[in-house]
């Protein structure tokens, strides 16, 4: 998506599209700047810098406090239009994900045939801009999807590939943040047909495991399958903030969001989980992960976001780091619950689970029928 959160809150207010908008926290000493969007940019604006300085670079900027939970719904509807195409969707973060068509292509045309559809479609239903990348692979067809920003649409056939990977600086190898190009620049390379022209061997030996990898993606190598999460030993949704959050009260708004969507998912999958994952990705990008098990394997919303937000408190309340990626996931799955009916009850607390089942099934109801934005869960679960 284009900007995502910034469109999105464009969208949503009329009157500000067309003028500088950032999508961020106060101009003070911490705010920081979320998204911009592109009438913004050619002011020099751009994520991750302090909002102040946006500010000074243009003083009318307009800015607006992130919404992580209407980003987060907005995400399920555009997802309820891939659905259309294929099943075959695996979710990178709030606006990105990748997809297989082709076992739908009779039924819809080849994969550039699809693309175009679904770019139509988020914008006649949506009024929200996709950028796609169609090419034989996910690392090409990510390459693709930002190469012609905003509003692009770029194909990537196997026979162009390779020309079109040696004239990109190295930075646009996935994995290769701020320590690998650093490494990389001290032996020398900077570009992709610099690292494909290395010796295998010496990348091996300087990065490990990664430098094998980082050998094949150079050479438009990538042989991973694109995993609906249907299919996956666990369900879990992450974003990647476009600027580092430090925001703990955005940070739980974001987790309860994430948690909604995995909810959401396990039911519509049939599924309980047992276990519950919080991962946190910092500035300095240190990971770190912990899991905590339920007191009885659950797809209810309520349940899952009380060992979560514990989590999120325990690991972020007195740290002062900020956050660069959330995310949230659920474990030791087990088939147990359609959608629009939340499962076995708790026995510990059977008329509160009760009440929290009804309300998924509610909720799951006008999310089928009507989109995730038209239902969210408000502040209480916060308290």
């Amino acid at each position: 998506m284009d900007a995502f959160y910034a469109s999105v809150e464009e969208r949503e207010r009329p009157e500000l599209r067309g003028k500088p908008l950032v999508v961020g926290g106060r101009a003070d000493a911490r705010g920081v700047v979320a998204a911009a969007n592109y009438a913004a940019r050619k002011f020099g604006i751009h994520s991750a810098m302090p909002t102040a300085a946006a500010v000074r670079r243009y003083p009318q900027v307009v800015i607006v406090p992130p919404r992580g939970k209407m980003y987060a719904a907005v995400s399920a509807q555009i997802h309820q239009i891939f659905n259309r195409y294929t099943p075959l969707i695996e979710p990178l973060s709030l606006d990105e994900a990748f997809l297989d068509p082709s076992g739908s292509e009779r039924l819809h045309g080849d994969a550039e045939q699809i693309g175009v559809a679904i770019k139509r479609d988020i914008y006649a239903e949506l009024q929200l801009v996709a950028s796609v990348g169609v090419a034989p692979n996910k690392f090409l067809a990510k390459l693709a999807s930002g190469h012609n920003k905003p509003n692009g649409f770029t194909v990537l056939h196997q026979q162009h590939a390779q020309a079109f990977l040696d004239r990109l600086p190295i930075e646009r190898i996935s994995g290769v943040g701020r320590v690998a190009k650093a490494r990389l620049h001290r032996v020398g390379i900077r570009t992709v047909l610099q690292l494909r022209q290395a010796s295998q061997a010496d990348l091996r030996a300087e990065f490990g495991h990664a430098g094998e990898r980082l050998w094949q993606l150079a050479h438009g190598v990538d042989e991973r399958a694109v995993i609906p999460y249907s299919e996956a030993k666990s369900i879990s949704q992450e974003t990647t903030f476009a600027a580092d959050i430090a925001d703990l009260d955005i940070l739980q708004a974001t987790a309860l969001a994430l948690t909604e969507e995995v909810g959401y998912r396990l039911r519509c999958s049939d599924l309980r989980g047992g276990t519950v994952q919080l991962k946190i990705r910092f500035g300095d990008f240190s990971t770190i992960t912990r899991a905590r098990g339920l007191r009885a394997a659950s797809n209810v919303t309520a349940d899952l976001w009380e060992m979560l937000s514990a989590l999120l408190q325990q690991q972020l309340g007195a740290r002062k780091f900020a956050v660069r990626l959330l995310g949230v996931g659920v474990t030791n799955l087990q088939r147990g619950a359609r959608c629009g009916n939340a499962g076995q009850a708790d026995l510990l607390r059977p008329h509160d689970n009760r009440k929290q089942q009804a309300l998924d099934a509610l909720s799951d109801q006008v999310r089928t029928r009507y989109g995730s934005a038209k239902i969210r869960r408000g502040s209480s679960l916060l308290a």
